[in-house]
C-alpha cells in the first residue's frame, strides 16, 4: 500500500463528502427547510466528518490523526441521530433515511477500520 499524500485520497473522506452532499440535498426540500435548527445541525455534523479527517491528516502526527478520526466518528453518530429526528418529523422518507443511514454507517466503519489500522501498525493507544 502506498502512502497517502493528500487527505482527498482517504476513502473515508471521499465517502463523507458524498454523504455531506446528500445531506445538503435532502435538507433543501419541503418542511426540512423550515427547521433551521435541525437543518443546520445535521449539515454541521456531516461537514465535521470531512473536516476532522482532513485536519487530522494535516496534523502530521499519528496520535493526532487518530484523535481527529475519533472526532469524525462521533460526528457520524451525530448525523445518524439527526436522521432519526428528520424521519420522525417526516422531513425525509423511510427510504431516504435508510440510504443516508447506511452511508453514514459505511463512513463510520471506514473511520474505525483506519483508526484500528493506525493503532496496530503504529502502536498508538
Amino acid at each position: 500500500m502506498s502512502a497517502i499524500q493528500k487527505f482527498e485520497e482517504i476513502k473515508a473522506w471521499q465517502k463523507a463528502r458524498d454523504l455531506t452532499n446528500e445531506i445538503y440535498h435532502v435538507s433543501k426540500k419541503g418542511e426540512f427547510t423550515k427547521d433551521f435548527t435541525l437543518q443546520n445541525q445535521i449539515k454541521k455534523a456531516s461537514i465535521s466528518i470531512m473536516l476532522n479527517i482532513a485536519e487530522g491528516f494535516a496534523r502530521k502526527t499519528d496520535r493526532e490523526f487518530k484523535q481527529f478520526f475519533a472526532y469524525a466518528h462521533g460526528s457520524c453518530a451525530e448525523v445518524q441521530s439527526a436522521l432519526y429526528i428528520a424521519l420522525d418529523q417526516k422531513y425525509i422518507s423511510q427510504k431516504q433515511f435508510d440510504i443516508l443511514y447506511l452511508k453514514s454507517e459505511e463512513v463510520s466503519k471506514m473511520i474505525m477500520n483506519f483508526s484500528q489500522y493506525l493503532s496496530k501498525s503504529l502502536k498508538i493507544k
